[in-house]
């Protein structure tokens, strides 16, 4: 009798072998892209970052953070400042805190950090564009979500980093304070 030929498949078996495992492999994949992203902002289910506790900043030269300038300058600021109609208190820092920094932000709200008495900006050149808020000058350094906005016309440098989404309110509120206690350079 004769022996009947075992069926095939229509396609060859690393082809089949492939067709089946590449889905598996795209779903690992972005299994894992997620896993390392971490969840979006807008998904319910994601974890809140933690903006409640000590902010630790890493420290950066700031030679003149321990002046007299800056002493006057952190002294006078704020206690909160209004970011987009939200208030945001002022942060405690983690110790040790670096000389001359301030922080502002809450639960819901990436901070806001102040330096003062750090080193000329490198991106500050003689065709920099600046801005003048409320008679004092700017430079904005844009990197990523976020904004350093440098003084560049007082005796000390002072830095203010921002959120994208924080506003001009902060800004304003900054600037109108380092008018009022800071002499501007000659």
């Amino acid at each position: 009798m004769a022996q009947e030929p075992e069926p095939t498949s229509p396609l060859p078996k690393p082809l089949l072998a492939l067709a089946i495992g590449l889905p598996a492999l795209l779903a690992a994949g972005v299994a894992a892209v997620g896993l390392f992203l971490g969840a979006g902002k807008d998904d319910p289910a994601a974890p809140a970052a933690d903006h409640t506790g000590p902010l630790a900043l890493v420290p950066v030269p700031a030679p003149q953070a321990e002046s007299e300038r800056c002493q006057a300058l952190l002294s006078a600021l704020p206690m909160q400042l209004v970011s987009n109609g939200d208030t945001l208190p002022r942060r405690e820092l983690a110790a040790p805190a670096p000389a001359g920094a301030l922080a502002w932000g809450d639960a819901e709200h990436e901070p806001l950090v102040l330096r003062c008495g750090l080193d000329r900006p490198a991106d500050l050149t003689p065709t920099s564009e600046l801005r003048e808020i409320s008679a004092v000058r700017w430079l904005e350094v844009s990197e990523g979500g976020q904004s350093t906005w440098y003084v560049v016309d007082r005796e000390v440098y002072v830095a203010l980093t921002v959120p994208s989404e924080a506003g001009t309110g902060p800004l304003q509120d900054i600037s109108t304070t380092i008018r009022d206690t800071l002499p501007q350079a000659r």
